[in-house]
């Protein structure tokens, strides 16, 4: 379904009270550990605590990209990271252990971009080059026991991806193409089967979604300074506007809607610019999904 910004209406207005401003905030998500997000290209992992006003605090940094991460069940402060070419944990001390580096001797450079866990506690990545190039990127899911598998290939730049509370079904959006695609997910094996379409954005690029518990799709819109609400057959229900023209991640804790955004390429960034936003919306979220091993197997990250 194609759909245009004007079919919407205004919803609750976002503030942005945290100082910060960040090159490329992404991977925002509210988890059993409170909302964590990333600013990629710095490697930055981040957590928004205490008062609303206040900075926002650092976890770890790496030394290369961090597109997104998330929690692991059983080991309080590990988390599973889409970061560099590929996936690793990264322990509460900022060590990390690689899982795989699938990225790794690819043609042209390429970086891990968004990732988050399903509700059956896998997780799933998407990959990218820095200029994104057109077809290069891959979608890759991470099973219980820390195999790595490419699922999808010749996706620009994707994002995503979300999924319905059962996990039954995945969206995913290929920014570069303006598209959002469903795909039915199997529940025993977790392969994809054949996709339909959900949304094409004709004015700007979708980026980072959420799933509300009515089971409509939250799609950050960047280049458009807008959030959109999307029903489950697709129809625009409501648009979000910000005075910051890239909108990169969303979440939902409860019934806040939490925003990042990007300063990166802007030659001129405004004053919102890269902020991290709040609003109050209608229906809630529930706590993003952790990754989890499967528990007849020793966990990847302990070492032999």
């Amino acid at each position: 379904m194609t759909e245009a910004a004007g079919d919407a209406v205004n919803a609750t207005e976002a503030e942005a009270l945290r100082p910060d401003r960040l090159e490329l905030g992404e991977g925002i998500r509210w988890t059993d550990r409170g909302i964590v997000l990333v600013d990629i290209l710095a490697g930055r992992l981040l957590t928004a605590v205490g008062d609303p006003t206040d900075p926002l605090q650092q976890l770890a940094q790496l030394p290369v990209p961090l597109g997104a991460v998330a929690p692991v069940a059983g080991t309080p402060g590990t988390w599973i990271a889409a970061a560099g070419t590929g996936i690793c944990l990264l322990a509460p001390d900022g060590a990390t252990r690689w899982l795989a580096q699938p990225e790794a001797d690819a043609a042209r450079p390429m970086r891990m971009n968004d990732a988050t866990a399903d509700p059956s506690g896998r997780f799933w990545a998407g990959s990218m080059t820095y200029d994104a190039h057109e077809g290069a990127g891959s979608l890759y899911r991470i099973d219980h026991d820390g195999t790595v598998a490419r699922l999808l290939d010749g996706i620009t730049v994707p994002n995503g991806p979300a999924f319905t509370d059962d996990g039954s079904t995945m969206y995913l959006a290929d920014s570069a193409r303006g598209i959002i695609r469903r795909y039915p997910v199997d529940p025993v094996t977790a392969d994809l089967g054949t996709p339909e379409a959900f949304v094409t954005v004709a004015d700007g690029s979708p980026d980072g979604m959420v799933v509300d518990t009515e089971g409509a799709v939250w799609v950050a819109v960047w280049g458009t300074g807008t959030v959109r609400r999307y029903l489950p057959d697709g129809r625009l229900d409501r648009t979000l506007h910000l005075p910051a023209r890239q909108p990169a991640g969303v979440c939902l804790q409860e019934d806040r809607l939490h925003i990042t955004t990007a300063r990166v390429g802007l030659a001129a960034p405004g004053p919102h610019d890269g902020a991290v936003f709040t609003a109050r919306v209608d229906v809630p979220g529930r706590p993003a999904a952790s990754y989890r091993h499967r528990p007849s197997a020793s966990p990847p990250w302990e070492m032999s």
